[in-house]
């Protein structure tokens, strides 16, 4: 059974404006970029807090660092799935301890992927705070997560599949809605 495309969400103008606003809101809540990180959780994650990054830098003429983080090993999932997760590269190059660390995501779903960040983070240090940023909020939670900012709230069926299609992956810049 293939899932084909059903909506579109966001058209690469719908992404660049959704992001934007987001970097304004980051900005906004923190008084600034001072003691801010972006970690993006791998792979659309990182894509997505490049990008807050170079917008902050326009705003803010602050380059704000930007990390990737792994999380395959902290999932709980990992006994259940048809076909193990490849482990993507872990790359936080600066001290976290203490810095107002925005965990960043395409998009969220059960809340899981943001727990098992949430775990694998403190394997790196103690930051000050964590605070979470979406491109897309599907709803559908089964933990007790909320995002602190977030691109668009997107209600779904728990069937269908939100798709990020991003120029990062060599593909058309897009959010679909997949389903039957």
């Amino acid at each position: 059974m293939s899932l084909k495309e059903k909506a579109l969400i966001l058209d690469k103008v719908g992404i660049d404006r959704a992001l934007t606003r987001v970097a304004h809101e980051i900005l906004e809540k923190n008084k600034g970029a001072r003691d801010i990180v972006l970690v993006g959780i791998q792979r659309g994650g990182v894509h997505i807090a490049k990008r807050l990054s170079a917008r902050i830098r326009d705003i803010e003429r602050v380059d704000v660092p930007v990390g990737s983080l792994d999380i395959t090993m902290y999932r709980d999932d990992l006994s259940t799935r048809k076909s193990q997760p490849v482990p993507q590269a872990t790359d936080i190059t600066f001290d976290i301890q203490d810095k107002v660390m925005v965990l960043v995501d395409d998009v969220i779903f059960t809340g899981r992927t943001i727990r098992a960040a949430l775990n694998s983070i403190m394997d790196y240090g103690r930051p000050r705070s964590i605070q979470l940023a979406v491109l897309v909020d599907r709803g559908h939670r089964e933990l007790p997560v909320r995002a602190d900012y977030v691109g668009k709230n997107l209600p779904t069926s728990a069937k269908e599949k939100v798709e990020v299609m991003l120029a990062e992956d060599g593909l058309e810049e897009k959010i679909v809605i997949l389903g039957e």
